[in-house]
C-alpha cells in the first residue's frame, strides 16, 4: 500500500543498435552521495537482458503528454516492435552511456548499474546517476524545475495521476510566521 508510485521510463539498448522503452512504477532515489537510484525489473522482460548485458539505462520521466507512451511502454514488448518508431518518440544521444535518452521526457538521467540484487519476482538494479539532463522549458526563473509546468504522472494500482497543486515547502511546517 505505499502509494503513489513515480512512473517512469526507462531506456536501454544491446548495444548493437536494438533499443528499448520499458515501464518501471518500481523505481526510487536511494542516496544522495554519491547519488544513486534503483529500478526493479522481472528477469523475463525484453529489456532485462540489455540491462544486464550493458549495465546502463537511461530514467526518463514522465508527464501526462506521455502518458499514453508510458502505458504503451509496459504493455508491449520490445521483443514485437520498436516502441520509439511506434510511439513517434526522438532517440537522443547520452553523453555518459549508449542507451538514448528520450528527447520528450523533461528529464533525462543516465545511470550505471553498480550491483544486482535478485529478490524473487524482480531484481534490483542499483545505480550510479552519471548525468542529469533537465529541458530549459521547464525551469523557472530561478533556475529551479517547475513540476506544474512539466505536468508529471504516478502511478497506483492500475491507474494513472496526474499531480495536483503544490502543498507546501520542505520545513513549512516548522516555519515561523
Amino acid at each position: 500500500m505505499l502509494y503513489p508510485l513515480p512512473v517512469v521510463m526507462v531506456s536501454v539498448t544491446d548495444g548493437q543498435g536494438r533499443d528499448n522503452i520499458i515501464t518501471v512504477a518500481w523505481t526510487g532515489t536511494i542516496c544522495s552521495d554519491p547519488p544513486m537510484l534503483s529500478i526493479s525489473v522481472r528477469p523475463e522482460r525484453f529489456s532485462y537482458g540489455m540491462l544486464r548485458e550493458t549495465g546502463e539505462f537511461v530514467v526518463n520521466l514522465t508527464t501526462e503528454k506521455l502518458a499514453r507512451a508510458t502505458d504503451f511502454s509496459g504493455v508491449r514488448s520490445g521483443r514485437e516492435v520498436d516502441k520509439f518508431t511506434h510511439l513517434g518518440l526522438t532517440k537522443e544521444k547520452g553523453s555518459q552511456v549508449a542507451a538514448p535518452l528520450i528527447a520528450e521526457s523533461p528529464v533525462n538521467i543516465e545511470c550505471r548499474v553498480t550491483q544486482r540484487e535478485a529478490l524473487g519476482s524482480h531484481d534490483l538494479f542499483l545505480a550510479k546517476v552519471l548525468c542529469v539532463h533537465a529541458d530549459e522549458a521547464y525551469m523557472d526563473a530561478s533556475g529551479r524545475f517547475d513540476l506544474a509546468k512539466a505536468k508529471p504522472i504516478v502511478y497506483d494500482h492500475g491507474s494513472y495521476y496526474g499531480l495536483g497543486r503544490v502543498l507546501g515547502r520542505f520545513g513549512y511546517s516548522v516555519k515561523k510566521k
